[in-house]
């Protein structure tokens, strides 16, 4: 009897996904633990294993909308396996994907490594799953591109180099074909973890009394005194200096003035409105990845040193780009930091991540007209950066918020009050 591929749990509150891809053709032989299937669920990827050996069967259409527990394929055990069917390729994939309800596999360091040779098809080039999924969204011939992962492997960031490599080629086309008249319209279904974003801001609108504050901060004594001891920093604990560490930092003394903006709004055991304050700052921290935005949080930010804080998002960041966040890593946040300026914005105003009461936005550096610090009362060019601090009205009174900002601002621009805990 045949035995059923189904769609294994996938963290709490998980209830269904979408059959991103089929990694395995219909018929084809697999071996146990063979990565067969994606799913995309509207917090993680979840890489669907074959759970014997056999003939593949397929059930279900790419792009269907299945549940936990869900049938999507069976595996036919009765089937003779063809002659020099070789299970290393996929105990390879095995091995970097992890266990059923794992995420796409991460993409290894990139290291220099002799160029491939090219291959003649997708298909005969050792590949990761998810960057053969990205070759064929984009239509990138694996065979072209040179392998930096384990053995040879075209990893993720190789077929994303590639594809930034044809930029300028597909511009150009695309302007010739605007200049020739043709006008395409495309329709792309929205992914879940896309329509788990949007609602999730849609609900943040509608249900809070969002207000943002802002001011602007000098972050020349944060960048002399990251100039004077990065070397040594690194060098002592493996990782950059970077401005996030100063932030979080900045951010868990300024709740330790304010609680409250830490705190969530909920219901008590009578189902009455109550305010569920916490004694630790759980820091949720804003990552591109490409799938869209994921946030993960650094636990007790509050205890961590500096070299702490900053491994930790450097983790976090190598691994939302490998698609590799959990789903647990994702939950509990007390508080958010976004950092915008990173990709060049001047100013902006950031919106809640329920139930979290307020958020910080960070922003480009520019240089411009401002109060010299260690020369009151001249003008002088000066690195700002402006901050944005949305807040729920409903809890956060909005004195509270002004000074919440200030208290950032006076960390940052005098770091000794982070070293002494002022």
């Amino acid at each position: 009897m045949p035995t059923p591929i189904t769609m294994p749990e996938a963290g709490e509150s998980v209830v269904s996904g979408m059959l991103s891809a089929w990694l395995k053709n219909d018929g084809e032989w697999v071996d146990r633990d063979d990565i067969v299937a994606e799913v995309e669920t509207d917090k993680i990827t979840v890489e669907i294993l074959a759970p014997a050996a056999g003939a593949l069967k397929r059930t279900v259409d790419e792009g269907a909308d299945i549940d936990i527990g869900a049938v999507i394929g069976e595996i036919d055990e009765s089937a003779e396996k063809p002659a020099g069917a070789s299970a290393a390729p996929a105990q390879a994939q095995a091995s970097e994907g992890g266990s059923t309800a794992t995420m796409a596999p991460p993409a290894p360091p990139a290291a220099a490594q002799p160029a491939a040779a090219p291959a003649p098809s997708n298909g005969d080039v050792k590949a990761t799953p998810l960057a053969r999924k990205l070759a064929e969204q984009h239509g990138v011939d694996l065979g072209k591109i040179p392998g930096t992962g384990v053995g040879d492997r075209v990893s993720e960031h190789d077929v994303l180099h590639a594809i930034d490599s044809a930029g300028a080629a597909v511009a150009s086309a695309g302007a010739a074909l605007a200049a020739a008249g043709v006008r395409n319209i495309t329709l792309e279904r929205m992914s879940p973890m896309r329509q788990k974003i949007a609602s999730r801001l849609v609900e943040a609108q509608q249900t809070a009394a969002m207000l943002t504050t802002f001011n602007e901060v000098d972050m020349g004594p944060v960048m002399a005194l990251r100039k004077q001891y990065k070397e040594k920093f690194a060098e002592k604990h493996g990782v950059g200096l970077g401005f996030m560490s100063f932030f979080v930092k900045a951010v868990c003394g300024a709740i330790e003035k304010f609680p409250t903006v830490n705190a969530y709004i909920t219901a008590d055991a009578d189902g009455k409105p109550a305010i569920q304050k916490h004694s630790y700052c759980d820091i949720a921290i804003a990552v591109a990845s490409p799938k869209g935005l994921v946030v993960p949080v650094i636990r007790s930010a509050e205890t961590l040193s500096y070299a702490g804080i900053e491994s930790t998002i450097k983790d976090f960041g190598g691994r939302a780009k490998a698609g590799k966040i959990s789903l647990e890593e994702m939950q509990g946040g007390t508080f958010t930091i976004t950092n915008g300026g990173v990709f060049g914005s001047l100013m902006s105003t950031p919106i809640l991540n329920p139930p979290q009461s307020a958020i910080l936005g960070m922003h480009t550096i520019k240089k411009r007209p401002a109060e010299d610090l260690d020369n009151p009362g001249q003008i002088a060019l000066r690195p700002m950066m402006y901050l944005a601090l949305s807040y729920d009205h409903r809890i956060v009174d909005g004195a509270e918020a002004v000074q919440f900002l200030v208290s950032i601002k006076d960390s940052i621009e005098d770091p000794r009050r982070l070293m002494l805990e002022l």
